[in-house]
């Protein structure tokens, strides 16, 4: 079975300096066409945090569909701003969970098992001890799953390629492309950690002209044959 797994900061769907318009990050979505899409700040910060991207148009818009999570409020999206999207099929059979994560500011990750593949979302913290905090955590929980093959993927929010990752031994960690800030990317913040028997056929960086204007953020991808 190969899969086009895929992540997505959303930026709470307000483009590099607004208007709010998720139509702009659904496209890009589409122009991606995943599998299966984790995607962060789906909702809006303050408050109830009610959701930046609407639930309504996901599948209309790219033949996803949100996986069936618990949100932050009864009005979110996500948890801690993150959810995943899968097509329907995968998302019938998915099991969640909410992973807290450790750190000051709250953070937490979702999972989503499926059979042979293990999806975590992950949006990690602004210091470097505390995604390193993070990432130990996700590593562990990880390997504690088992079932086949594990992704950690999201915004890692690390822009060195040889510090701040040292708990991924044993994962293929891969970062298609420089992907922040969308409008010229410069950082690789955006990445996929890969366990298990898994064959990488590909791997990219989708930096189409509605992309660019979407989010701060570009979409990545990898196509794995499990």
């Amino acid at each position: 079975m190969r899969l086009r797994l895929a992540t997505y900061n959303l930026h709470k769907c307000r483009g590099m300096t607004g208007p709010h318009d998720p139509l702009r990050n659904l496209a890009a979505i589409r122009a991606v066409a995943p599998d299966v899409i984790a995607l962060q700040e789906v909702d809006f910060r303050y408050g109830l945090r009610p959701e930046a991207l609407p639930r309504r148009l996901v599948e209309a818009e790219t033949g996803l569909v949100p996986i069936d999570l618990t949100g932050t409020s009864e009005s979110s999206l996500g948890w801690h701003g993150q959810t995943i999207l899968m097509r329907p099929d995968l998302a019938r059979v998915a099991r969640i969970r909410r992973l807290p994560l450790p750190g000051l500011e709250p953070r937490g990750a979702v999972a989503a098992m499926l059979p042979h593949l293990n999806i975590f979302a992950v949006h990690l913290g602004l210091t470097r001890g505390a995604r390193r905090m993070q990432l130990a955590r996700l590593a562990s929980r990880a390997r504690a799953f088992g079932g086949g093959i594990s992704v950690l993927t999201g915004d890692f929010n690390e822009w060195h390629d040889d510090r701040g990752l040292e708990a991924l031994s044993g994962f293929r960690v891969i970062a298609p492309g420089p992907s922040w800030p969308a409008l010229r990317p410069q950082l690789r913040f955006d990445r996929f950690a890969i366990s298990g028997e898994a064959e990488v056929i590909g791997c990219g960086v989708e930096d189409g002209t509605v992309a660019r204007i979407a989010s701060d953020h570009l979409p990545v991808w990898v196509d794995l044959d499990l």
